[in-house]
């Protein structure tokens, strides 16, 4: 009898097996990892979610209020969320502001790991000798460790970084202020790798990960530029700590120093990452620090790319999570380099959504 039950069982189990020909589908808690040469890309239903539904167009209305560019949520890598307003599309590019020092941060490392340099070997080794006005024996205190952690010691209300406009305030590793002499990281890899710089990230970081976009080298700032889906999979790589589908395009253990508190000056700030979940912080163009996490209605664990105007990359491990936010500032009258009170509201109405 055993014998005669268990005949069926197997029939049903081989007709069951996939053939040469059937692609298994993947369940939707594995990640995922949009093709590098096809703009297809799996979305996944807030409903399969179990999110609010009812929740979804008050978010929609108040991006829109903000003047919100483009919206997107990532579970899992799935395209959750897309949304664009005010005449910008998927393949319109934006400006990433301050939140492009990410990408700047993961090429110093990768340029790290392939030999080319040391973070905390002096910048003087790189860019040679008086790159600034500081006094040589304070010169020669900048690490490349000090430029990913805002910690140089420069005047940071100069805004150029032409060599007059970099003078002494502090001592490096003394003094957390947020300036735009990071951009001398940029100068500091295209001298490591004998190459400029845009051309080894383009070959090194933005190629491997199927990211489109362009550097635009301004005056004062150097800003990346791009669609929303490429700041998307940027994200994607930095919620999988640097591995795009089975490569590992910058080492974990660099990435996660990056995502670490760098310095005991400021806790929320890593490798030109901002950190939640710290028990203080401190904000562009003040010295003051304040007490209790960055973004206190926002998950812990999250790390972000901010840049002015409210440029996002918000990523969250803990829900597999990736939130993309781009447009023009949400207070015109009071834009902000980085954290605003747009990231406390904005996380109000996601809240309501997947909670």
């Amino acid at each position: 009898m055993k014998s005669i039950l268990f005949l069926p069982l197997v029939i049903l189990l081989a007709s069951c097996s996939s053939t040469d020909d059937e692609i298994p589908i993947a369940p939707s808690d594995s990640m995922y990892f949009p093709s590098n040469t096809s703009s297809t890309w799996e979305t996944q239903s807030i409903a399969s979610l179990g999110w609010n539904q009812n929740a979804v167009q008050p978010l929609k209305d108040y991006l829109n209020e903000k003047h919100t560019k483009s919206f997107m949520i990532l579970v899992n890598g799935r395209i959750v969320m897309e949304e664009y307003f005010n005449g910008h599309n998927a393949s319109a590019e934006w400006e990433w502001n301050s939140a492009g020092k990410t990408l700047v941060a993961t090429t110093t490392g990768i340029a790290q790991q392939e030999g080319l340099l040391n973070i905390n070997s002096k910048a003087s080794d790189y860019l040679g000798t008086e790159w600034t006005s500081m006094p040589l024996e304070k010169e020669n205190l900048i690490t490349v460790r000090h430029l990913l952690t805002m910690t140089s010691g420069n005047d940071d209300t100069k805004e150029y970084i032409i060599r007059p406009n970099i003078t002494y305030v502090a001592d490096a590793g003394t003094r957390w202020a947020y300036s735009n002499i990071f951009q001398k990281l940029m100068d500091v890899v295209d001298h490591a790798s004998n190459k400029p710089f845009e051309t080894y990230f383009n070959d090194k970081l933005k190629n491997k990960i199927g990211m489109e976009g362009f550097w635009n080298y301004g005056t004062i700032y150097t800003i990346y530029h791009s669609t929303t889906r490429s700041m998307a999979r940027f994200g994607l790589l930095a919620l999988n700590k640097g591995k795009w589908n089975n490569e590992q395009i910058i080492n974990q253990s660099f990435f996660d120093e990056s995502i670490a508190t760098s310095q005991n000056l400021n806790p929320s700030y890593g490798y030109l990452w901002w950190l939640n979940g710290k028990p203080s912080y401190m904000v562009p163009g003040e010295q003051t620090v304040f007490q209790g996490n960055l973004v206190p209605n926002a998950p812990a664990d999250m790390y972000s790319a901010m840049g002015a105007s409210d440029q996002r990359i918000y990523v969250i491990p803990s829900k597999k999570m990736v939130v993309i936010r781009m447009g023009d500032a949400s207070d015109p009258a009071n834009p902000q380099f980085a954290l605003s009170g747009f990231d406390s509201a904005l996380w109000d109405k996601i809240n309501a959504v997947i909670n």
